[in-house]
């Protein structure tokens, strides 16, 4: 009996079979194999875990090595909401931009435009985690985190290039913290120190992110815990300024802001003792410290003041800061309700200590600057493959990190954090220390996941080697690739210039999160149901708009580098990644577009001038089912050049249950030939009674709807009269008969494998048209179409036209000039005048040998085929008399050995004469019980053999006295000299396009057809037989 635990019902620890002994289900006993029991299954299903891929690798390895080593049993993924997603995210938010440049953001901007800027910033993150949160809970989330939404909603090629954006922008963000923990140290640190220093930051971050990630969430807490007591001492000491304002004075010269570094009083002279003395700041504006030096014009005009930095929430500081005040770099800061003597002047003022913009300052580089600060809404889902319940854990963790954020950020003022801390100054000091090392960290561990992810998917070839790890999955070289690319980040040393770098990468993450969860709304597929309810498709939208704009609001070049970094990734695994089908949103929306415009189609068909031959190609296939004629592939792709529709079919002669195997290969077969010959289009293999009907169904059903096959395409059955079998020119000429009742124009290639490759590039040489008859101006739309493609393009092309003796060639010939000249057709003319003559002696002899061979194979077909219906009709019943009579006269045939002889060769005759068509019909069923039965005895089989043999001998006698019909001779002498035109001048053409005759109504004529067909192109190399679908497809009207 099979295991209740064993995922399978049908897995047993013994060998007896595969059967279900169980009796309640035993009506479904025979799909155990591949179905499995809901109850052997629901408790694996139920049970999911998303250990990452190196943990499982780590635990086969371990199998492998024998049950004898003790191994450690593998741990879930045990993170919850609040340490794996609420203090990753709160300490990326809570970080660098917080502690170092808000301050300097709202005194640039003014109170109402950084509330402008704080609205626009947090409504893109709020309503891109709305988004992320109903994407999080329709499913599984794995490890990647933001990159497995987008890749699974949108498809690899979106998923990979926004998330390797992604991936290098939350890189940068730790070269950015490490930067800001750097210049919280070292304030006046000068660029080189910052790269040094950073540098060594980077490794000791490295090291800990390495050791593993438990310990990073340890550190979380410690450095989280520092960073709200930060949070609580500004908000204290904003409190305590309404009462007791600190003492932060500010020197101005006149109403110029004076740098307070290189002198320690605000004043010009002062006393010492009785003396009247210079002061340091008189150096810096004097050329020596004397009275009567020569001092800078501004500082003798104006006076020094001092003034309270914060002067306090009473003093009327908001309403003095409400509007921004921008400038250029170098641009003077000065408090515009000081009074002031301006200076004739200005030269020296860039070398005197005056406060100055160190870059130019306008909204949209605030916004860029700024917008890092609420980017840390992804540190949770980077780390999914940690959470115990991702679904769960990420929208509530995240949605609660940024109304933290926004409850902290509410206050605006032009205020100065570590001096209006209570009770000190250095708690603001270690609390952004620590805010930006956790951010650091958090951003060291989520990006080196991240990119593991995008490498074990496969999607980008030269990215697998970082998907390995150490045996517990941690992933060691993606750790190494992403400390080199923070480090050139560190590099660049400035904050302010890695700050909108990394804006972009994580807006064009949000912008295609957004896309994602509004695009899957809309396509309402079934897969769609999130247990997070609060979204709405246009909320995503208003996302990804606010998302598009800030990209440019911050930066428009830097938004268009990324976006073409984007766009190389995606074409690259377009054109080089792995095929991958994860029922993404993009397919979807391709399939509803695909139903909308089928559904369009249908309602008219095309215009002419919309016509193009929308290709059906019948293939034959070689006895191991590759493709026969794979050069017929290349002319497809010649004349389609990519465009319209291609369908590549094929039929194997069998029933689909028995043949489903071939029929599979098959397809491979022919999609591999399709790839290697470049041919874009559909694969279609089917397996019929036999092939006439197959190919029969496939020009009838192939396409869908308006999309649907106008032009057959096949290879001159070569071979036809090699073969004995007349099935293969039957059949092509049934399938001619076929396309012009489906009114589908028909292409046949003859001698298809001297056609040119691809690869191939045709000199100076022509395409000739031969203009018969007009049958919808499609002879004229080729020659234009193939030379479309390289292959063809430096071919020229030329139409011939035939004039009969009553036709005046000259006015032909204008009038087809100034008809290809409407045409738009670069083209030369030339009318061929065709001389009424007298039928010759070859023609004579060529029909007439004709006929009499295609008497001779009828005879000799129905010879055949009476002599075997007439001796399978009697071969049954015969073989059992002849036993019998052998068993009985045993005894008689031993003494005459003459006899017995004589009945083994009638036995043996019997058999060779039978071998092969008894053979094919031996498995036949038999058509009823009234089978005729007859004596088989010597003399009635050799009356029978000399009947059959004087009819044959008659046959032959009537051939030699037959005479041609004249209906033959006809059609022969217009094949013969037309043929002789036609060599004449176009022998050296690279293709010659001719118009196909119909074949005759009588089919009792198949087989001349073929012949006067195999005359018209007799001497010629690459032929192209045209014959048209019906309809006009070329048109003189724009």
């Amino acid at each position: 009996m099979p295991k209740e635990s064993s995922p399978f019902i049908n897995n047993t620890d013994h060998d007896k079979g595969n059967l279900y002994d169980g009796k309640n289900m035993a009506l479904f006993e025979e799909e155990m194999d591949s179905n499995p029991m809901v109850s052997s299954l629901l408790n694996k299903l139920a049970n999911y875990t998303n250990l990452t891929q190196g943990v499982k690798e780590h635990e086969e390895a371990d199998d492998e090595e024998g049950p004898a080593r003790s191994k450690k049993p593998v741990k879930s993924p045990a993170l919850g909401t609040l340490i794996g997603v609420y203090l990753p995210c709160l300490q990326n938010i809570l970080g660098v931009i917080l502690f170092l440049r808000l301050t300097w953001i709202v005194g640039t901007a003014g109170i109402m435009e950084s509330l402008a800027i704080v609205v626009m910033t947090c409504s893109c993150t709020m309503l891109t985690a709305i988004s992320m949160s109903a994407i999080a809970t329709n499913g599984v989330v794995p490890a990647g985190g933001s990159y497995y939404m987008i890749s699974r909603s949108l498809g690899p090629e979106f998923g990979g290039a926004v998330g390797l954006c992604f991936y290098l922008g939350t890189t940068f963000a730790g070269s950015m913290y490490i930067l800001g923990t750097i210049e919280i140290l070292l304030p006046e640190a000068l660029l080189n120190n910052m790269r040094v220093y950073g540098t060594c930051c980077l490794t000791l971050m490295s090291l800990v992110v390495f050791v593993g990630v438990k310990y990073v969430n340890k550190l979380a807490l410690v450095f989280l815990a520092c960073v709200i007591l930060s949070i609580l001492a500004i908000y204290a000491g904003v409190i305590k300024t309404a009462f007791e304002p600190p003492d932060f004075p500010i020197c101005l010269l006149g109403n110029r802001t004076l740098q307070n570094h290189n002198f320690d009083q605000c004043l010009k002279t002062m006393k010492v003792g009785n003396v009247t003395v210079t002061t340091k700041l008189w150096s810096l504006f004097c050329d020596s410290p004397d009275f009567n030096a020569t001092c800078n014009e501004y500082f003798t005009l104006n006076n020094v003041t001092v003034i309270q930095g914060i002067p306090g929430l009473t003093s009327g500081v908001i309403r003095d800061n409400i509007w921004g005040d921008y400038g250029p770099k170098g641009m003077l800061v000065e408090n515009k309700h000081q009074m002031s003597e301006p200076a004739a002047d200005t030269s020296q003022d860039i070398y005197m200590p005056y406060v100055a913009n160190d870059i130019t300052t306008f909204f949209t580089l605030l916004v860029g600057i700024y917008f890092p600060s609420v980017t840390g809404i992804m540190a949770g889902s980077n780390r999914s493959g940690d959470l115990r319940d991702a679904q769960k854990s990420i929208p509530i963790g995240t949605i609660m990190a940024i109304d933290k954020y926004k409850f902290g950020d509410s206050v605006k003022g032009n205020l100065v954090i570590g001096i209006l801390a209570w009770p000190s100054p250095w708690v603001i000091v270690i609390g952004s220390f620590f805010s930006c090392c956790g951010a650091g960290l958090q951003s060291l561990t989520g990006a080196p996941r991240l990119l593991q992810a995008i490498a074990r998917d496969g999607i980008v070839p030269f990215l697998q080697v970082f998907g390995h790890g150490k045996a517990n999955g941690e992933p060691t070289w993606a750790l190494l690739l992403t400390g080199g690319i923070c480090e050139i980040g560190i590099l660049i040393a400035s904050l302010d210039a890695v700050a909108p770098i990394l804006s972009m990468f994580f807006l064009m993450c949000y912008l295609f999160v957004n896309l994602a969860c509004a695009l899957q709304t809309l396509l309402c597929t079934p897969n769609w149901r999130p247990r997070f309810k609060f979204y709405h498709w246009a909320l995503s939208f208003l996302g990804a708009s606010l998302c598009v704009s800030l990209m440019f609001i911050s930066s428009w070049y830097y938004a268009l580098v990324a976006m073409l970094i984007a766009g190389c990734i995606y074409k690259y695994i377009e054109y080089r990644g792995a095929e991958k089908e994860w029922g993404d949103g993009i397919r979807g929306l391709s399939l509803n577009a695909a139903r909308y415009a089928l559904i369009r189609l249908e309602e008219a068909p095309p215009h002419t001038k919309n016509w193009r031959p929308q290709m059906l190609v019948l293939l034959n296939l070689e006895s191991d089912h590759t493709v026969k004629h794979p050069r017929l592939l290349s002319f497809c792709t010649q004349l389609k050049a990519g465009k319209g529709l291609t369908i590549v079919g094929s039929v194997l002669q069998g029933t689909y249950m028995i043949k489903e195997d071939e029929v599979k290969k098959a397809e491979q077969n022919v999609k591999s030939s399709m790839a290697t010959e470049r041919t874009k289009g559909f694969c279609h293999v089917v397996a019929s009674s036999n092939l006439r009907d197959g190919f029969s169904h496939l020009i009838q059903t192939a396409g869908l709807g308006g999309m649907k096959h106008n032009t057959v395409l096949m290879a001159w059955p070569g071979t036809w009269k090699q073969s004995n079998d007349p099935v293969s020119w039957k059949n092509f000429i049934e399938t001619v008969r076929e396309t012009t009742a489906a009114n589908q124009a028909l292409l046949v290639a003859k001698n298809v494998d001297s056609f040119p490759t691809n690869t191939d590039r045709l000199g100076e040489g022509t395409i000739d048209v031969w203009w018969i008859v007009h049958d919808g101006g499609l002879l004229m739309l080729l020659p234009f179409l193939l030379r479309q493609h390289k292959v063809w393009r430096k071919c020229k092309m030329r139409i011939f036209t035939v004039a009969n003796m009553d036709d005046n060639s000259i006015q032909m010939k204008k009038d087809l000039q100034m008809f290809l000249y409407h045409l738009r057709l670069d083209a030369e003319v030339e009318v061929v005048e065709m001389h009424d003559s007298d039928i010759s002696a070859f023609t004579y002899e060529k029909t007439l040998v004709m006929e009499q061979r295609s008497q001779m194979l009828k005879q000799m077909q129905l010879s055949r085929t009476e002599r075997e219906r007439e001796i399978q009709s009697i071969t049954d019943t015969s073989r059992s008399s002849i036993r019998r009579k052998n068993q009985t006269g045993a005894s008689g045939s031993e003494s005459d050995p003459s006899r017995q002889l004589e009945g083994t060769q009638e036995d043996e005759l019997i058999h060779d004469r039978n071998t092969a068509s008894h053979a094919a019909l031996n498995d036949k069923p038999d058509t009823g019980p009234d089978r005729v039965h007859m004596t088989w005895t010597k003399d009635k089989f050799l009356s029978e053999r000399n009947r059959n043999r004087s009819e044959v001998n008659m046959g032959v006698r009537d051939l030699f006295n037959m005479k041609p019909n004249q209906s033959n001779v006809r059609r022969m002498h217009t094949a013969v000299k037309l043929n002789e035109v036609v060599v004449n001048r176009s022998q050296g053409a690279h293709l010659v396009l001719l118009n196909m005759p119909g074949p005759p109504k009588n089919r009792s004529g198949d087989e001349n057809y073929m012949e006067f067909l195999e005359v018209l192109l007799e001497g010629l190399n690459r032929v192209l037989l045209v014959r048209g679908g019906g309809r006009e497809v070329i048109t003189i009207y724009s």
